[in-house]
């Protein structure tokens, strides 16, 4: 392998993406979760070990993610592991660099966030909410299991009273949340079947988005995709790639490593870096000065 010459793609391809940002009308953000994994937000190895080593033990999971479809025997022993999972993912953190660096590069531009990732760090960071399309839940919001209603209910309180009360990776049944319309019990609001309860708050974002698409149409806009692999291509990847296909003065950056790839059909105004993501948009942020 040539490392010279990928380096030398690397700069190239950064000097690119810093051309049409600087240029464009409109910056499109698709993030995905490895935006959240070159953070540091694994939920794998040593950081799994350190926060759940004893549901390890008890369970047998190896990864935060499978501890969430576990089948446990009780809701105590499930609210247990969901509020702790919650705790060291969404209300333990604060804003990240990564993305407080992703916040400046972006400053002052016309910009939206279209993303997957549920664990609040974009508004940590100072995003404006007004411009973020969380399409998948929120580890900060619960919904009714059923669901009886299309309300969420935030979950700070209840979540941290299950952590701290908690004992023998079990919680108090009285802790266990439940919904105030119907008495069920309550469930995260994460999408994860067709049961996932699209709020006011929801519809509100997504008309924020449709409209932004609105206003953008035909003009010089960037699709700038981070950490977006296949899981959900149909929420961000494939609409990207259709918005860039049907609008002649777009260009598509696909920054992911190991899957920084771009369709036949728009490939010629498609930057794809392969790197790690921190590198990339530490790389980015020099090269608009930022």
């Amino acid at each position: 392998m040539n490392w010279a010459n990928n380096a030398e793609a690397f700069e190239r391809d950064i000097a690119r993406t810093a051309e049409v940002i600087n240029a464009a009308d409109a910056v499109f953000v698709g993030a995905g979760a490895g935006l959240s994994t070159a953070a540091g937000f694994a939920y794998t190895g040593e950081r799994f070990e350190r926060y759940f080593a004893d549901f390890h033990a008890r369970y047998g999971f190896t990864d935060m993610y499978s501890g969430g479809f576990y089948p446990y025997a009780t809701s105590e022993e499930l609210w247990a592991f969901w509020s702790r999972y919650v705790m060291v993912n969404r209300y333990d953190l604060g804003a990240n660099p990564l993305y407080v660096q992703l916040c400046k590069l972006l400053e002052g531009r016309d910009y939206f966030v279209l993303t997957t990732n549920v664990d609040h760090q974009f508004q940590l960071a100072g995003f404006d909410k007004r411009r973020l399309f969380y399409t998948q839940g929120d580890y900060g919001l619960f919904q009714c299991s059923e669901p009886c209603c299309a309300e969420t209910f935030d979950n700070e309180a209840q979540v941290r009273a299950m952590c701290e009360q908690q004992r023998d990776l079990r919680i108090p049944s009285e802790l266990i949340p439940r919904c105030p319309h119907c008495d069920r019990e309550m469930t995260m609001n994460l999408r994860a079947d067709n049961k996932f309860v699209q709020d006011e708050g929801w519809y509100a974002a997504q008309a924020r988005y449709a409209d932004f698409v609105r206003r953008h149409a035909g003009m010089r806009a960037v699709y700038l995709e981070l950490g977006v692999g296949y899981n959900t291509p149909v929420i961000i990847k494939y609409p990207f790639w259709r918005a860039v296909l049907e609008n002649s003065r777009a260009t598509y950056v696909c920054a992911n490593y190991g899957e920084a790839v771009a369709p036949r059909e728009i490939e010629g105004r498609s930057i794809c870096i392969n790197a790690d993501l921190a590198k990339t948009i530490d790389a980015l942020s020099a090269a608009l000065g930022r």
